[in-house]
């Protein structure tokens, strides 16, 4: 039992003769076992961290395959290769030189951002969006392609997509090193 003693038991010899203090003595217990009480309470009912999910959408695999025509300079095709390292090129595979980026804020997404201005300023109507593929190798990380999601949600690009890599792009990850 746990109590508090707060009498006067002091004094010595001597001195002045004061009266004799009443002893008064609180018993603790109650409030101990009232504060292990509130602690479990607090550690059973809280969240320490919610998990946070990105929301994809995929297609209905009931209907067929309809394909809108795109103008290849609103597509950007990111290919995630090997050692945290990434290549992306606009429009059509070997038509225009692929470039060698990587993640964070000088990276993709400085290159996100300024393509997707482009095509707002050089396309006119509801379309003037971007749409980016993401191809992953085979060399490429599980955590390369979350990086890569995060980058195009901080960036706010309207449409992406996940695709299959060809073997064309293969080769061109190989001439630079990258798978």
């Amino acid at each position: 039992m746990a109590e508090l003693d707060t009498s006067g038991k002091g004094g010595g010899k001597g001195g002045k003769i004061r009266s004799k203090k009443a002893s008064t003595r609180v018993d603790l217990t109650a409030m101990v076992d009232l504060a292990f009480l509130l602690i479990t309470f607090f550690i059973m009912t809280t969240t320490l961290a919610k998990p946070k999910a990105m929301d994809t959408f995929w297609p209905d695999k009931t209907k067929k395959d309809v394909q809108l025509p795109v103008a290849a300079t609103r597509t950007m095709t990111v290919l995630l290769g090997a050692n945290d390292k990434l290549e992306w090129y606009i429009g059509e595979p070997g038509k225009t030189p692929p470039t060698v980026d990587n993640f964070g804020k000088n990276g993709i997404r400085k290159t996100l951002i300024d393509k997707n201005k482009e095509v707002e300023a050089t396309h006119a109507g509801p379309d003037n969006y971007m749409i980016v593929l993401i191809k992953c190798s085979d060399k490429a990380t599980y955590k390369d392609f979350v990086n890569m999601l995060d980058e195009i949600n901080i960036t706010g690009i309207k449409s992406y997509g996940v695709v299959p890599i060809t073997p064309l792009e293969v080769n061109l990850l190989k001439k630079d090193g990258l798978y």
